[in-house]
């Protein structure tokens, strides 16, 4: 995690995006409502539904790696890969589909995938899905160091008498008994 101080000594969050530029709260470049852009954190729509189909389709690709496939099975994996996306891109924010699409390449229509084909078209799948929840962990986390840099500013903005004393088990709510 990288922080910025400007003049005044003011702590700031650095926040690089996938395409690294750098964001940062509060300024009105690299990022920001201002360009347009949202955290990764809000461009999930659905995230309990993105989570459970990745981890279907990680279960789907051990399953594909460790058994040989017929041909009506690769039809059915073919047919759930292809399904696995659009639900997927039902929980997504349009960045993010457009993203999945340009990642994703479709099957040939009307051939019967390979098992290697199956297995790269699911293992890119479930990178893209692994990358992604890496993505929102990273920004959550990254929210959460500029609110304590935040909170920790107005503590040091209090007067003397007002700051809650840590040492002593924290704030008081009235008079010790």
């Amino acid at each position: 995690m990288s922080e910025r101080f400007d003049e005044e000594k003011q702590p700031h969050v650095l926040v690089m995006g996938s395409d690294a530029a750098a964001s940062q709260p509060g300024s009105g470049e690299g990022g920001g409502e201002e360009a347009g852009q949202r955290p990764l954190s809000e461009m999930v729509e659905q995230p309990a539904k993105v989570m459970r189909i990745g981890s279907m389709i990680r279960q789907l690709l051990e399953e594909v790696k460790a058994a040989p496939l017929d041909e009506a099975s690769r039809v059915r994996l073919r047919e759930i890969h292809t399904s696995s996306i659009k639900e997927l891109e039902d929980g997504l924010a349009p960045e993010l589909i457009e993203e999945l699409e340009r990642l994703t390449l479709p099957f040939a229509e009307g051939n019967t995938p390979s098992d290697a084909e199956l297995r790269i078209a699911q293992a890119q799948l479930v990178g893209w899905l692994e990358g992604l929840f890496h993505g929102i962990q990273t920004t959550l986390f990254a929210q959460q160091m500029a609110a304590r840099a935040q909170l920790e500013n107005m503590r040091k903005a209090l007067p003397a008498g007002m700051a809650p004393d840590d040492e002593q088990g924290g704030s008081r709510s009235g008079p010790y008994l």
